[in-house]
């Protein structure tokens, strides 16, 4: 299977680099657009924060990675990328790769779970593009098999992987329902972007949010449909709020041991959640002590996550037996779209040898033992093709090299002489 992939990805470049090769929805379409014109039969571009890379299949057996990586930087010029930037596939190897994305082994935090959301996206524009053929069709839907059966046999994606992940896994626990209590997320970085992230997963509704630089706080308001209260005023209405996410730079604490006394005093001692998610702290360490009031910072939460991680680092074997499954499965459908041709033409050969020798012969025998002379010659070649035929669909389900199969098939077509009834059915 003549599939090149040129992957540029978080195992070989920086953050920076990643980012400037993003590609949009509308570039990749653009893109596609420019490698079926110039170099590819079919292709098939994902594109995320952690990774950008190409899978296709070429119009020329000529055609080198270098050449795919020169015209994605025509196009996306970046400064600074040099060919180590860039991870190449080939075949199998190109295969293998995709697998572990879709299956969430690949990713910057394993058990990634938008990643296999991301590869059907790219799989969509593809197909909508009409820019993928029979080959990588069939390749991107065993990819999408892989990460279902994943998400279905293993326990990869049980737990959070993020301590804004861990932070909501615990307030979850502390409250039965999340979805009918208030929240207050300080801060507006990406710590609290994702905790509010997880919250909406919840069906979280009553976020609000504070930061000292209020626009940084509205931007998240506007994509999340929270409301925002000014820096100024948070401690004036935190005993409004069950649930406090705390992330911000702050070099001191926030929020010290005497306001929750108070925030306590004005609740009439309901419960409270603090996850403090900062460092330094935000609130003064020793508000756990206070009653009702469940405290946890960051510490607390990594033990949590690193028990995930180790986890989901157990489910890794089990994990890569799927992939090597759907491989198996895979190249054993390509070997069959090859080795298919050859079992008909040699059929063919042979009945047409079977016919002219019993048309030759029916003459010598009476009328009514033409009929068994007929059967007779087709058992004959049912028996002597049982065995070659027998032979090369096992060669099919096994995941043989390709150099190995292809040998294989060329010493039967020479052997028969049926290299141009081949051509001939193709046409």
């Amino acid at each position: 299977m003549n599939i090149i992939a040129v992957a540029i990805n978080h195992h070989t470049a920086t953050i920076e680099l990643r980012e400037a090769l993003y590609l949009h929805e509308n570039e990749i379409r653009d893109f596609i657009k420019d490698f079926q014109s110039e170099l590819t039969k079919e292709i098939c571009i994902l594109s995320t924060c952690n990774r950008t890379e190409i899978y296709c299949i070429p119009k020329s057996l000529d055609l080198t990675y270098r050449e795919i990586q020169d015209l994605l930087l025509k196009k996306k010029p970046v400064q600074n990328v040099s060919p180590s930037n860039f991870r190449n596939y080939f075949s199998c190897g190109a295969v293998n790769h995709l697998f572990h994305i879709s299956a969430g082994i690949d990713s910057l935090v394993i058990g990634d779970q938008q990643i296999l959301g991301q590869v059907k996206d790219a799989f969509t524009i593809a197909n909508e593009e009409n820019s993928i053929g029979t080959y990588l069709q069939k390749v991107f839907q065993s990819a999408l098999k892989v990460g279902k059966r994943v998400k279905t046999e293993t326990e990869l994606f049980e737990g959070p992987s993020s301590i804004s992940a861990a932070a909501v896994q615990l307030a979850s626990k502390i409250f039965s329902d999340l979805k009918k209590k208030k929240v207050l997320v300080i801060g507006a970085g990406e710590t609290s972007r994702l905790a509010i992230q997880n919250l909406k997963q919840k069906d979280v509704k009553n976020i609000t949010i504070t930061n000292r630089t209020l626009s940084r706080a509205e931007h998240l308001t506007k994509e999340f449909d929270a409301r925002v209260i000014p820096f100024i005023d948070f401690k004036d209405v935190l005993h409004e709020f069950d649930i406090i996410i705390s992330a911000t730079s702050s070099p001191e604490p926030l929020v010290l041991k005497s306001d929750i006394e108070q925030v306590m005093s004005k609740r009439k001692n309901q419960p409270l959640c603090i996850l403090d998610i900062a460092i330094p702290r935000d609130f003064e360490p020793s508000i756990k002590d206070i009653d009702n009031v469940f405290y946890n910072d960051i510490d607390a939460l990594q033990i949590i996550v690193n028990q995930n991680l180790e986890r989901r680092q157990s489910q890794v074997p089990k994990i890569k037996k799927i992939i090597m499954e759907e491989l198996i499965e895979l190249f054993s459908w390509y070997n069959s779209l090859q080795i298919s041709p050859i079992i008909k033409a040699l059929r063919e050969q042979f009945e047409q040898i079977r016919l002219q020798e019993y048309e030759f012969f029916k003459n010598k025998f009476l009328p009514e033992e033409q009929q068994n002379l007929e059967l007779l010659t087709r058992r004959i070649i049912n028996k002597l093709l049982h065995n070659p035929t027998v032979y090369l669909r096992k060669s099919a389900d096994t995941l043989d090299s390709q150099g190995d199969l292809n040998l294989r098939l060329t010493i039967i077509k020479e052997m028969f002489n049926i290299q141009n009834q081949i051509n001939n059915n193709d046409e």
